[in-house]
């Protein structure tokens, strides 16, 4: 069951957090579909700055999006101009009289982020970089630290510019897919060659959590 759940899902509400945090009976639709096109809109704008992921939380008159970047650099910009462009373009989106709040917050640990590893990946195969290397490396990067217990990267596609479309897939470590309390960082990612589309997938055990003592 747990391999065609997505991990991220299947421990919602018990070791993860939505990343939508609100509710309004009334809006919910609204809103649902605001949040949506919000997130497209960034991840696409701030393509090269290392986004692992986009959390919007709403109240009655404030709107804040808090942004996990490898690069808040790239966003801040010189003097905080490129989070002043961000905020007059987030609402016009939203065409509603909020306030509206943008938080960057830095992800030291990339390499435990799955989503960054799966964008790593993606960008050196679009290099034409051998997809084997490629996938050592990641490895290689990722267990180089402690936190990290286990990793399985899977990549499907014309590899290597071959003929047939085929899977293939490295793993180090365990990644035990059907324990709840397992933290499992995972990702999808597309990498557009030359030769066609290559689907990416990744896994990062991080141990597990327990809930605290009261």
């Amino acid at each position: 069951m747990a391999r065609k759940v997505n991990p991220f899902l299947h421990r919602l509400g018990i070791i993860n957090d939505w990343k939508s945090r609100w509710f309004n009976a009334d809006k919910y639709k609204q809103y649902l579909r605001n949040d949506i096109e919000l997130r497209t809109f960034l991840e696409k704008k701030l393509r090269s700055a290392s986004v692992e992921d986009i959390i919007i939380e709403r109240s009655s008159n404030s709107l804040t999006v808090n942004i996990h970047s490898a690069r808040p650099g790239i966003i801040i910009g010189r003097g905080g101009t490129g989070v002043e462009e961000l905020k007059a373009e987030v609402t016009k989106m939203v065409n509603e009289k909020l306030d509206i709040k943008i938080n960057i917050i830095e992800i030291r640990n990339y390499e435990l982020s799955a989503k960054l590893v799966a964008q790593t990946i993606a960008e050196q195969l679009e290099k034409r970089f051998p997809f084997r290397r490629t996938l050592k490396q990641a490895i290689e990067r990722t267990m180089q630290n402690k936190q990290a217990k286990g990793i399985k990267v899977e990549v499907a596609g014309r590899l290597d510019g071959a003929e047939m479309a085929r899977t293939e897939w490295l793993s180090e470590g365990k990644i035990p897919l059907q324990t709840i309390r397992a933290d499992i960082s995972f990702a999808k990612y597309v990498a557009n060659t030359t030769y066609g589309v290559v689907g990416i997938k990744v896994w990062i055990y991080k141990g597990e959590v327990f809930e605290e003592k009261k």
